[in-house]
């Protein structure tokens, strides 16, 4: 197993628990039997890159976000990156601010 192919399912583990669903209703969530997910994550199969492209879009990221190990939780920094788009300069200068007093503790 290469280490992309580890990636991939530990990364779909990390934002299914994230969502607090089951292996099942993630499967069934994306049209396939019961042990879909569990087949990708154990180790068995990988997902095609159209299902990949469909995981991402249940997720509500980009594959970029999903191939981004950074990026903890990337669903909760899209709601926030669209809240912001909706907010004038001046509460998104306050929030930066904000960002910046919590990242030097």
């Amino acid at each position: 197993m290469s280490i992309y192919e580890e990636f991939v399912r530990e990364r779909i583990t990390q934002l299914r628990l994230q969502k607090g669903i089951s292996e099942y209703q993630l499967s069934y969530d994306l049209g396939h039997s019961r042990g879909y997910v569990y087949n990708i994550t154990s180790g068995k199969s990988l997902p095609p890159l159209t299902e990949l492209f469909s995981i991402c879009e249940y997720f509500g990221i980009t594959p970029v976000e999903f191939f981004d190990d950074k990026l903890v939780n990337p669903g909760l920094i899209n709601k926030a990156v669209e809240g912001l788009k909706n907010m004038n300069d001046s509460d998104v200068l306050m929030i930066l601010n904000f960002i910046n007093r919590l990242q030097q503790d």
